[in-house]
């Protein structure tokens, strides 16, 4: 039996309860892993909350996102090994002291890469990987807003887009968070508690607007985010931390510029072991060069994870969080 974080109704924070669980041993292609740390997701709320339904419904063991060793592996699992210092994202199942993984999705760590900067950078890395490089090709010429710029992934983004040569425009809640997106390679930052976003965008941009806007509030950011673009522009809708985006007619789309609108997932863009090797070891070069860091700035034990929860969706935390098992 180990320790893991058990979801039997879905809800608030409240719902998430330690329970001791078993794991059998690994089938075929799968891994044992005990966890060193283990990621917290915006994601791992909307499981929680219903807003997306578990895969194989209640009960369920919410997260995806570990770092950790292999500890035994089933048949035809060739790639790792017992011993083998490895992260993942992948299936619900991290907040555990031990998991069985699908080892396709293990990714083996270097020396250089800590337990607790693997487990907070895998899912939130390779987004960061796939939106700069692959749903938008980021480069020198592009001007971009993201908001969420003191977020786990906003940082991370922030620190990416300045390597690829990128303007790059942010938007923060409070002083303190603006200047610590400032910090990690924003050249302009917009206090959303305090200035309207797309007046600022359309000021800082001489009223051209940016090529793309990485959304990962919602409903509070829409349609603002829309009114950010050029004409042409790419809206890039990657997660509901306000709540959805309410229903729009698509003309909207056409009447503000003739606008493309994405909804894209790390799960598809890695869902080829060759996509996810080629984002995994682009992220490890470049957080092993220091090109970018990964701040975790936040730590919490695994019966904690209802507090994680109410932190994360009370804005009370910056970068990346932890639970360690």
């Amino acid at each position: 039996m180990v320790k893991a974080i058990e979801i039997h109704e879905t809800g608030g924070p409240e719902v998430l309860r330690l329970a001791d669980v078993a794991v059998a041993a690994p089938g075929p292609g799968e891994a044992l892993v005990a966890h060193k740390a283990i990621g917290i997701n915006f994601i791992d709320c909307y499981y929680r909350s219903g807003l997306y339904p578990a895969p194989a419904g209640l009960p369920f063991i919410p997260g995806n996102e570990g770092s950790g060793v292999v500890e035994a592996v089933g048949p035809g699992v060739t790639h790792v090994a017992p011993g083998d210092r490895v992260a993942y994202v992948a299936t619900l199942g991290s907040y555990a002291q031990k998991r069985l993984v699908p080892a396709d999705r293990l990714i083996k760590l270097p020396d250089g890469i800590a337990d607790e900067t693997a487990a907070a950078m895998m899912l939130k890395g390779m987004t960061v990987q796939y939106l700069l490089n692959r749903t938008f090709k980021v480069g020198p010429g592009t001007t971009l807003l993201f908001h969420a710029a003191a977020g786990g992934v906003g940082l991370i983004a922030g620190q990416w887009a300045k390597v690829l040569g990128a303007t790059t425009i942010g938007t923060a809640g409070g002083p303190e968070k603006c200047a610590l997106a400032r910090a990690n390679g924003y050249d302009h930052v917009i206090d959303y508690r305090n200035e309207d976003f797309v007046a600022r965008v359309k000021e800082l941009t001489g009223g051209a607007g940016v090529d793309v806007v990485y959304d990962s509030i919602g409903k509070d950011t829409f349609p603002g985010s829309l009114d950010c673009l050029k004409p042409l522009g790419m809206w890039v809708s990657f997660g509901n931390a306000s709540g959805p985006v309410p229903a729009f007619p698509i003309g909207l789309l056409s009447q503000k510029g003739s606008l493309f609108a994405t909804r894209p997932t790390l799960f598809t863009y890695t869902a080829k072991r060759e996509d996810l090797e080629t984002t995994a070891n682009d992220l490890i070069a470049r957080v092993g060069s220091g090109a970018v860091h990964i701040p975790v700035n936040h730590r919490y034990a695994l019966a904690d994870a209802a507090d994680a929860h109410r932190d994360l969706e009370g804005r009370r935390t910056t970068g990346a969080s932890v639970l360690l098992p």
